[in-house]
């Protein structure tokens, strides 16, 4: 979000510090903290004045707070005690015992096995670490001592648990990550054990080393590390990397010149980390680890996929075929749509038509607008002219600067005729559209938008405000062309509604069901499964048109911001009807032409969002809207999250090599793992 304002904040009274990180109960959706070490503050997302909620004083002092998912929030105490916070609470001035007497916890970290939370907390004293496990339900605690190492010590810690074992790894100051494997079922009596290591990891390159401050678990062949790069001769650079531990590889690394706080998060494949004065996230995607891919000569054997979004190529499929040709062959065959400006001179000396262009076009300024226009056919009808464009560039100007010197006069069907049947651009005859614009031909708009490769963002803009402040009962009187909408949107007809077919994809009914506020529908038409389109058929082939324009988005956005927010709200509604309409098709696209596809939708919508990003959260009518965006964003991440999981299975079985049978039949079990 490009304009970013906190939408909520609490503080403490002045004096008073939060001494452990602020959590979420995910059970009961409240936010838990401490501040003074013992003073536990518990209060959900309405509450403003933190000195009115919840409060309870304990008897020791709190070290972490850890929220589970579906075990409730775990604390643990400073002196290495442990209670649920459903247990604390029946007695906050409950006696907390102290475990680990002089020790002081370094790191801790909560999971769920077996539907039980699992505490792991590593402890150092005198140069010495110990880690502890503690599982709540069966009141088991063990305690281990790491494996010393010469001359370095942990720095940092993370771990995960897979089939009953933990994987503890380590950074440690000598720049090496180790693993540390402790089973989660013990059944020895023994006080203390040795943990044995093993080297995971040099975080050693070319001659550089890291020196790591953080680190994360990505998948079981992948972390990733925050720390400083130090070149030899070179200034350290902070930077974020990932590294390959199955090849012992730095795998990617970004730089953050501004620097950061040491402190690295990851959650739902986003790294998040403060980068200078701002937290900062940043996707990632780790492919399955190959030698092949960790050394950089993976081949792709794909075709890589071409947008059909910001797509700048112009040329028909003739064109195309003949601009793969040698440059010769092009020259002699066609002329190119982007004539350079020295060739034109060039061939303007060799052929004296193009000079009578100009000269017929200054005779016909004060000519009859009938004789005007004939003049103007019968020029363009010379399809073998040298510098055609540029030809058609200067009719249009001259019709242009007619209807700018005499505004009743407008050729709407003559501009038609052109830009339907030309190769034209936007910097050919750049006040076309502006004279659209200010007509409100919203027809001519619509096929410049279509034909145009070159249209400026600002341009853009003034269209998409037009086509959203003309009234539906004015667009139903205006032709406009219907092919990107008459597939799949229901337009009553002689009374009978189109209805199209609808494919289900495993969504809940529920969570697809639109609850629109009534004021904004009453111009709506109502579709066959009883959802509405926020806009008619017209509007809609005209929003149409915008989708499919490219756009830098650095450039559209500060336009964008000024759209009123009634007009954002309207826009952003249709968006949502076009990717829920999307979604339902097992393709996730559109039919029709010039259909908009789903990657145009989903950035026009992430654009839309930043640039109303206040305004969105803060207008009444858009709180309903955004909720149901939500939940059917959130619905769709499950959806193909299943479908993911469904994916190696389905290709461990097309790698199944099944032996030819020459019975006349067999049966056979697969076990899916």
């Amino acid at each position: 979000v490009s304009d970013q304002k906190p939408l909520g904040c609490w503080s403490v009274k002045h004096g008073q510090i939060i001494t452990c990180p602020v959590v979420c109960n995910f059970e009961t959706h409240e936010y838990i903290a401490v501040h003074d070490d013992k003073v536990l503050r518990i209060w959900k997302n309405k509450d403003i004045n933190l000195d009115k909620v919840f409060k309870a004083t304990l008897s020791a002092d709190v070290y972490r707070i850890h929220s589970l998912p579906n075990g409730g929030p775990v604390v643990l105490f400073k002196g290495g005690g442990v209670r649920t916070l459903d247990v604390l609470l029946e007695a906050p001035q409950q006696e907390i015992e102290n475990i680990i007497s002089d020790e002081v916890i370094k790191w801790s970290e909560a999971f769920m096995e077996d539907q039980q939370p699992v505490l792991i907390f590593a402890t150092e004293k005198d140069g010495d670490f110990f880690v502890y496990v503690q599982k709540l339900k069966m009141n088991s605690l063990h305690k281990y001592k790491l494996e010393q190492q010469e001359l370095s010590k942990p720095l940092s810690f993370t771990a995960y648990i897979k089939n009953q074992m933990i994987t503890l790894l380590c950074l440690y100051s000598n720049d090496v990550v180790y693993k540390v494997l402790i089973p989660l079922q013990q059944n020895t009596e023994e006080e203390e054990q040795i943990l044995s290591k093993s080297l995971l990891l040099n975080l050693s390159v070319s001659g550089s080393v890291l020196k790591g401050t953080s680190f994360v678990v990505l998948d079981k062949d992948h972390i990733a590390v925050l720390g400083s790069l130090a070149a030899s001769g070179e200034e350290p650079k902070e930077c974020l990397t990932i590294w390959n531990t199955k090849f012992q590889t730095l795998q990617t690394s970004k730089e953050l010149p501004l620097g950061t706080s040491g402190q690295l998060w990851c959650y739902e494949e986003k790294f998040f980390f403060t980068h200078g004065k701002v937290l900062t996230v940043i996707m990632y995607k780790c492919e399955t680890s190959s030698l092949a891919a960790a050394v950089g000569k993976l081949k792709d054997s794909q075709t890589p996929d071409v947008s059909s979004f910001v797509n700048w190529n112009t040329l028909g499929d003739e064109e195309l075929v003949v601009s793969f040709q040698s440059q010769q062959s092009v020259a002699l065959k066609s002329e190119s749509k982007m004539t350079l400006r020295s060739k034109r001179n060039a061939v303007a000396k060799v052929q004296p038509d193009t000079i009578s262009v100009g000269q017929l076009l200054l005779n016909l300024k004060d000519a009859p607008t009938t004789v005007f226009e004939d003049e103007l056919r019968q020029l363009m009808s010379k399809a073998q002219m040298p510098d055609f464009q540029a030809t058609i560039g200067c009719v249009i100007t001259a019709l242009i600067n007619r209807c700018k010197t005499n505004p009743k006069y407008y050729p709407q069907n003559f501009l038609l005729q052109i830009v339907q049947t030309r190769d034209l651009s936007y910097s050919l005859c750049p006040d076309l559209m502006a004279v659209a614009l200010e007509k409100k031909d919203v027809h001519l708009l619509q096929i410049c938008l279509q034909r145009f490769p070159d249209i400026p963002e600002e341009i853009t803009y003034a269209c998409l405000k037009v086509f959203l402040s003309i009234s539906e009962a004015y667009l139903q009187r205006t032709d406009v062309n219907l092919e990107s909408v008459i597939c799949y949107i229901d337009i009553e007809f002689n009374n009978k509604e189109v209805k199209t077919e609808i494919v289900e994809n495993g969504f809940n009914a529920e969570q697809e069901q639109d609850i629109w506020d009534t004021k904004i529908i009453k111009e709506t038409h109502l579709k066959a499964d009883g959802e509405f389109c926020p806009v008619g058929p017209q509007k809609a082939a005209l929003l149409n048109a915008v989708l499919h324009t490219a756009y830098s988005e650095a450039f559209l956005l500060p336009h964008l911001k000024n759209l009123p927010a009634q007009q954002a709200v309207l826009f952003l509604r249709y968006l949502y009807y076009l990717y829920v309409k999307c979604s339902e098709k097992i393709n996730t696209t559109l039919p029709g032409i010039r259909s908009p596809t789903i990657n145009q939708i989903m950035d026009w919508m992430c654009l839309l969002l930043d640039a109303h990003f206040t305004v969105m959260v803060m207008l009444p009518e858009a709180k309903q809207l955004l909720s149901n965006l939500h939940k059917f964003v959130r619905a769709q991440v499950r959806f193909y999250s299943e479908l993911n999981k469904i994916e190696g299975s389905l290709r461990e079985l097309q790698r199944l090599n099944h032996q030819k049978d020459p019975h006349t039949y067999s049966i056979e079990v697969l076990e899916l793992i």
